[in-house]
């Protein structure tokens, strides 16, 4: 991929989280970071196919994704998934927290799963071997929602993302395919 954001000084930061809102280039920059970082990547997936529409949702991304990445498709154990990808020399991408919250939510026994989940997400992104770039949709730019799930995914999110933003050597809002770093080192967009 020739029209790569590579980082401005040549390094790899150890742990990246891309954020933004729906169709605001986050997946695309985060797939462009690990093309540019020459590494190998281990892409962890963790849409799940509700029904048809999902279903080729995922198919298109799955088809737009360099064929000699490798594609490991989670359930709610993300942080063992990060832990069993990671490794030094090997970068790991990760597309999208928010949709693993919303599994983890949406879940019996919601609130022990994601105590449990939670933390060991945090430790994986901690003890991450290798480069790890994180992509999620930033939630807390709208208005408050009426239900009481909604709300509690809205939460979550916020919280999640604040505890990674802290571990991560960068972090990216993007908006209309441009990203706006707010920590870390300047990223360079190339036409």
């Amino acid at each position: 991929m020739s029209n790569a954001f590579p980082p401005t000084n040549g390094a790899i930061p150890q742990r990246q989280l891309i954020l933004g809102g729906v169709r605001s280039g986050k997946s695309r920059l985060a797939e462009r970071l690990a093309s540019a970082s020459a590494l190998p990547v281990t892409y962890i997936a963790t849409a799940q196919a509700g029904d048809a529409e999902m279903a080729a949702r995922i198919a298109y991304h799955r088809a737009q994704r360099p064929a000699h990445w490798e594609t490991v498709e989670t359930g709610t154990a993300l942080g063992a998934a990060i832990a069993d990808a990671g490794a030094p020399g090997r970068l790991v991408l990760v597309d999208c927290l928010t949709l693993w919250l919303t599994r983890v939510l949406c879940s019996d026994d919601a609130d022990a799963l994601l105590a449990a989940e939670r933390a060991a997400l945090i430790e994986a992104v901690r003890d991450s071997a290798g480069p790890l770039i994180m992509v999620s949709n930033e939630t807390g730019l709208g208005i408050m929602p009426m239900d009481a799930l909604s709300r509690r995914f809205g939460d979550e999110a916020g919280r999640l993302h604040q505890a990674l933003a802290a571990l991560c050597e960068r972090v990216v809002l993007t908006a209309a395919g441009l990203p706006l770093v707010l920590k870390g080192d300047a990223i360079e967009a190339t036409p």
